[in-house]
C-alpha cells in the first residue's frame, strides 16, 4: 500500500483572545481556553502503489489541509496516516522558495528537503533548467518571477527524479496550455513506471482524465469514493446546485421526459435549474420574457458533463405579453472568456423556412439541436428573443446573456477549441 489513511483528523485551537492562549499555558490544571474547529474528521482510505487519484471539492472541503498531512506539512489531531516511499509534492505555489535566491540556489535548497544530495542535484540540473525552459531566469532571484515561471521551476524540481507517489494541488492550472501538456505528458510516464498520482483540481475534465478514482470531500468529510467519472458529476452537481426534483416528476413524467420541463408552468424558474449562473446579464426592450430553460443530452437532463461531439438538445420557454407578426428566437455559446464560437437563430438554423408569429399570453417552446464538437472546458450560452425581421433589424425583446455554463468532455483532446473533424492519409 503507498497511502494509508485511518480515522484521521485535524483541529486547530481557536481563542477568545491573545490572553486566553497565555492563560492556558500557564494553568497548572491543564485548563484549555480554548474552542476546537475541525477542518477535517473520520479520514479513512487507501491508495496503492501506482494508483492515480483525484481529489475534489469545494473551496474549504478541507483539501489543501488533507495534502498537508499526506505530505508532513502539519500533523493530524487524530488518526494515522502511513507512506511507503518517497513523496515529491506540488502544494502552494513558490512553497519553499526564498524570493532572494536565485532560481538556481532554489533548485539546490529544495532538491535537499526532498532528500537529494547535491551530488544527485548536480546530475539533474540540466534536465532541470531543460524542463522549466525560463532561459536566463535561472540566475535571477525568484522575486522577479512570474507565478507561471516559479510553477514551471518547482514542476521541474519535484520531478526531476521520479518519486514513488507524486501530489498535486493546483499548481498546474497557472501554467499556459502547452507547459501543461509538457507537465501531464511526464506525469503520465512516470504512472506507467509506477509512481503514484494524487491530483487536486477543480477541473473536472483534469480529473477523470488523468485519474482512475476520485475522492470527493465534502464539510471535512469523506462525501464519495469511487471512479473519476462519479465524482466528477456529483461534484459538479454540488457546484451547480442540481435539485432533487423526484416529487415534482411524478406529476409531470411525461413532459418532462420529453423536454426535461413543465409546459404547463408560466412562473419565471430559469434561475432553479443546474448550471445557472446569477451573474448572467439580462436585457431588452420586453414584450416577452423568456421563462424556462432545459438542456437534455443522450437520457439526461441537465446533464453535469457532456461528452464532445454529442447531440445536446436546448430548449427554452417563452412567454409573450404582447402581440408580434415575427419574432426570432436566438442561441449562443461563447468560451468563459467572452470569445463568440457559436451563435445562431430560428431563421439561420432553418435556412429562411421558419416564420413564427405569438399573441399576446402565448407560451411557447422553442428547441435549438447542437453537435458540441468542442474541446474539454467550460463554455457559456446565452438565448434572446427578437422581433422583426432576421434580414434586417430586429428589436431584443428578452436576452439573457452568458447566463448558463457547461462542462464539455472530451477524452482525446486537440489543440483549440473547436473540433474541425480534420481526417489524415499517408499518401506515399
Amino acid at each position: 500500500m503507498s497511502i494509508e489513511v485511518r480515522d484521521v483528523g485535524k483541529a486547530y485551537k481557536y481563542y477568545h483572545s491573545k490572553w486566553m492562549r497565555l492563560y492556558e499555558k500557564l494553568s497548572l490544571r491543564n485548563k484549555a481556553y480554548h474552542t476546537k474547529k475541525w477542518v477535517l474528521r473520520n479520514i479513512s482510505f487507501n491508495i496503492k502503489s501506482g494508483e492515480s487519484v483525484g481529489i475534489v471539492g469545494v473551496n474549504g472541503a478541507g483539501k489543501s489541509t488533507l495534502l498537508k498531512l499526506l505530505t508532513g506539512t502539519t500533523k493530524p489531531t487524530e488518526g494515522s496516516i502511513s507512506i511507503q516511499g518517497r513523496v515529491a509534492a506540488l502544494l502552494e505555489l513558490g512553497m519553499g522558495f526564498h524570493s532572494d535566491f536565485t532560481g538556481r540556489q532554489n533548485v539546490y535548497m529544495s532538491g535537499l528537503m526532498m532528500g537529494l544530495s547535491r551530488e544527485e542535484i548536480t546530475a539533474h540540473m540540466p534536465d532541470i533548467e531543460a524542463f522549466a525552459d525560463i532561459g536566463d531566469y535561472i540566475e535571477q532571484p525568484v522575486r522577479v518571477y512570474s507565478s507561471g515561471m516559479q510553477m514551471r521551476l518547482a514542476f521541474a524540481i519535484a520531478t526531476a527524479s521520479r518519486p514513488d507517489i507524486l501530489i498535486v494541488d493546483e499548481a498546474l492550472s497557472v501554467g499556459d496550455s502547452r507547459f501543461q501538456a509538457k507537465c501531464y505528458a511526464r506525469i503520465n510516464e512516470y504512472k506507467k513506471q509506477g509512481t503514484t498520482l494524487l491530483l487536486v483540481s477543480h477541473n473536472a475534465g483534469d480529473i477523470v482524465k488523468h485519474c482512475d478514482r476520485a475522492i470527493f470531500l465534502k464539510d471535512g468529510h469523506i462525501h464519495f469514493d469511487g471512479t473519476s467519472r462519479e465524482v466528477t458529476n456529483l461534484y459538479l452537481d454540488e457546484l451547480f446546485g442540481k435539485k432533487d426534483n423526484s416529487a415534482a416528476k411524478n406529476t409531470r413524467e411525461d413532459l418532462e421526459l420529453s423536454l426535461g420541463m413543465d409546459a404547463e408552468n408560466v412562473d419565471d424558474i430559469y434561475h432553479t435549474h443546474p448550471g445557472y449562473r446569477p451573474e448572467e446579464y439580462r436585457w431588452g426592450h420586453g414584450g416577452a420574457r423568456i421563462i424556462d430553460y432545459s438542456i437534455h443530452c443522450g437520457n439526461t437532463h441537465y446533464p453535469s458533463t457532456i461528452p464532445s461531439n454529442e447531440k445536446t438538445d436546448f430548449y427554452i420557454k417563452v412567454k409573450f405579453e404582447d402581440d408580434f407578426d415575427n419574432i426570432v428566437p436566438g442561441f449562443l455559446i461563447k468560451t468563459l472568456e467572452g470569445i463568440f464560437l457559436y451563435g445562431t437563430n430560428s431563421f439561420l438554423a432553418s435556412e429562411g423556412r421558419e416564420y413564427i408569429s405569438a399573441q399576446k399570453g402565448d407560451v411557447k417552446i422553442f428547441k435549438f439541436s447542437v453537435p458540441l464538437n468542442l474541446n474539454s472546458g467550460y463554455y457559456m450560452i446565452s438565448f434572446g428573443v427578437s422581433s422583426g425581421n432576421p434580414q434586417g433589424e430586429m428589436i431584443p425583446l428578452d436576452r439573457r446573456y452568458d447566463s448558463i455554463i457547461l462542462n464539455v468532455n472530451k477524452n482525446m483532446e486537440f489543440w483549440g477549441v473547436v473540433d474541425l473533424k480534420s481526417t489524415f492519409a499517408c499518401c506515399d
